[in-house]
């Protein structure tokens, strides 16, 4: 007579929309719970085109749950891959949704104490009853890919760069970090790429990445790019700011993005701290992650103009930015500098001036020397 229990140690589940770490997660915990290799576990692949065929997959591993070991001990039962359990047509179908229903009465009633359930996939609805029972029943971990379309974003990809990195005995130059962050784009699996070839890179002898290394390396995104311009141009690096300024036209992109999106948002910030800075008596931070600590010591009166993520929360990552570079500038340099981005902007709309001529002498107004 089957031995049934509901203990999360028989039922596991990893979901989640980082499809690398999804993957390699599972992978890891089925050699770990597998008990004689790929001879110990039911394999079955969830990848499926249409309803019925995800019907058939569900059913199948219902059968192999309830299948007790051919050569007798334990078996690992492993639905891998799943991608029909998200907010898709397939998903949705009449007959998934039956079947899942079977699949969560099966769990419910208990497995042979022989039996281990491993579920994978990178496409699931949270606000469903598969997955909400599921999270009652299984020992569950998520790996959520970054969601770059939020401001903040880099804070916690650098973390997870750092963290990766740290895997590797490696570290990271400030600068690099930020660079590295930018040109990865949050992405786990292109980190792990980028941070592979630094490492063999580097070798023994040598393990901090410097910012020469990542732009040797690690292609550089859009994103990447106007970070650096706006570095370039707040660290007064004149010839690598009009050296990007060309790179980033020959990519296609507009004159106007240029400046609304790299040149007037570093000089603001840059007036913004600058002024801060002076007013309150803030130190240069030592990395710019250390300012926003330094800002809640502030009060909120003196924080009300400063820019805000969509929550309402301080977007503190490039004031950090720009803290680390005001230093470079006077509080009259930076007033002109913004007053010379308006300009620009008209000049952009109703000149008839040959628009990179009109960003080559913003920039050389901004970054030059006094």
């Amino acid at each position: 007579m089957m031995a049934a229990t509901k203990t999360k140690t028989q039922i596991y589940a990893i979901v989640g929309s980082d499809e690398a770490a999804v993957k390699e997660a599972a992978k890891a915990l089925a050699d770990q719970l597998s008990p004689g290799g790929d001879f110990g576990a039911d394999i079955i692949d969830g990848i499926a085109d249409y309803a019925d065929a995800a019907s058939d997959r569900i059913h199948a591993t219902i059968e192999a749950l309830l299948t007790f070991p051919f050569f007798g001990g334990e078996k690992l039962v492993w639905l891998k891959s799943a991608n029909f359990l998200g907010d898709s047509v397939t998903g949705r179908a009449a007959a998934v949704i039956e079947a899942l229903e079977k699949l969560t009465a099966t769990l419910q009633s208990g497995l042979p104490e022989s039996t281990t359930f491993l579920l994978s996939a990178t496409e699931i609805d949270k606000r469903r009853s598969f997955f909400l029972n599921l999270k009652k029943l299984a020992k569950i971990e998520v790996h959520d890919a970054l969601d770059t379309s939020k401001s903040g974003w880099e804070e916690n990809a650098a973390i997870v760069v750092s963290q990766a990195a740290a895997e590797r005995a490696l570290t990271f130059q400030e600068e690099a970090l930020e660079l590295f962050t930018l040109c990865t784009g949050g992405d786990r699996r292109n980190i792990m790429t980028e941070l592979e070839k630094l490492d063999l890179f580097l070798g023994p002898a040598r393990r901090e990445v410097s910012t020469d290394d990542v732009r040797l390396l690690v292609p550089m995104s859009r994103e990447s790019v106007v970070f650096e311009l706006g570095n370039a141009v707040a660290e007064r690096q004149l010839q690598r700011a009009l050296d990007l300024l060309d790179q980033l036209l020959f990519q296609g992109e507009s004159e106007v993005g240029i400046l609304l999106v790299a040149l007037i948002p570093t000089v603001r910030n840059l007036l913004l701290v600058k002024d801060l800075m002076a007013r309150h008596k803030l130190s240069r931070p030592a990395q710019p992650f250390f300012f926003g600590k330094m800002l809640e010591r502030l009060p909120a009166s003196a924080l009300a103009h400063l820019p805000r993520k969509k929550d309402g929360t301080l977007n503190a990552y490039p004031l950090g930015l720009a803290a680390s570079h005001a230093h470079r500038f006077k509080m009259p340099e930076l007033r002109a500098a913004l007053d010379a981005c308006l300009a620009a902007n008209v000049e952009l709309v109703t000149s008839s001036l040959e628009p990179k001529v009109i960003l080559t002498r913003l920039i050389v107004r901004i970054a030059a020397a006094a």
